[in-house]
């Protein structure tokens, strides 16, 4: 790629800005970012990229364009850029949900012009360009979405780019993508914005000052709570049919535990517990993750 355009330069555009300057992989790389904030620490950072004041002027001069906005920001991001796109752009994004974002870009997106998602596996609760790391994308999975339609060029090309900057790459189509992603990172956030809300609701139920008392657990489902609204927001309405399913298939298990609970079912319940801690073994395994306790000190 010879120009990239980054659009949204928060912790993901600003971690891909890094690590793009870093191992030299494009000539120029432009910016289009609308928060004053974000711009204003883009500066201050002193990261390299040309801010472009207009949109077009980015996706003009650039051959691979990154979308890293919400996915609420779609539309208007595409009926801005339409006039113009040329054919031999190649057009990505970073969203967590793909099916419905589709239809979005299926809709509005100009004749002969490809789109090729994709979805780097990484991430935190925080947001910001100052947040941003150059070794964020570092052996994370990338997702690239491959369907009837897609531009195999454009696949092949951004599969090379994912792996430049350090990512391992998979190919799946969006159905697939949406089902897996609901399990094991929708629902987990899901649950943390919950369960720190029933954490609010029993401190003014009971009037306890429980929050400086967070044990482990609270304070690491916090943690993944403090993540961007908007973000979330957007995923969960995007994904909500699989969202709705994994939901019920966890108030069925739960009710399964509560009723292990009630009965004293010694039997049953260390069964699941020794079953699901299974788990975190085969993460650490499949190197997704070190097996070194994590104290939150890290």
């Amino acid at each position: 790629m010879k120009n990239i355009l980054i659009i949204g330069c928060g912790l993901l555009g600003s971690s891909l800005l890094r690590k793009i300057s870093k191992n030299k992989i494009a000539e120029k790389i432009f910016i289009y970012e609308k928060s004053r904030l974000y711009i204003s620490q883009i500066k201050k950072l002193k990261l390299k990229g040309t801010i472009v004041n207009k949109l077009e002027d980015g996706v003009k001069q650039s051959d691979l364009i990154i979308l890293c906005t919400p996915m609420s920001s779609y539309k208007k991001i595409i009926l801005k850029m339409n006039n113009s796109l040329k054919p031999n752009h190649i057009i990505t994004d970073v969203g967590s949900a793909k099916k419905e974002s589709f239809k979005i870009i299926n809709k509005f997106l100009k004749r002969n012009i490809s789109w090729t998602s994709s979805h780097p596996i990484t991430g935190s609760e925080v947001s910001g360009p100052r947040y941003g790391k150059h070794d964020l994308f570092e052996n994370k999975w990338c997702v690239l979405i491959k369907d009837k339609n897609t531009n195999n060029s454009h696949l092949s090309k951004l599969k090379f780019f994912w792996k430049s900057i350090g990512s391992k790459t998979v190919e799946m189509n969006m159905e697939k993508h949406d089902k897996i992603f609901s399990i094991t990172s929708h629902l987990p956030h899901l649950i943390a914005y919950n369960l720190v809300k029933s954490a609010q609701d029993f401190e003014k139920q009971e009037k306890y000052d429980l929050i400086k008392y967070s044990a482990g657990g609270l304070r690491d489902f916090s943690r993944i709570a403090a993540s961007n609204e908007i973000m979330w927001r957007d995923i969960f309405f995007n994904n909500n049919k699989n969202i709705l399913k994994a939901i019920d298939l966890f108030i069925k298990n739960l009710n399964s535990f509560k009723k292990d609970i009630r009965l004293k079912n010694n039997k049953s319940i260390l069964s699941k517990l020794v079953m699901t801690k299974k788990v975190r073994s085969k993460i650490i395994k499949l190197k997704q993750d070190i097996n070194k306790p994590d104290f939150g000190r890290n």
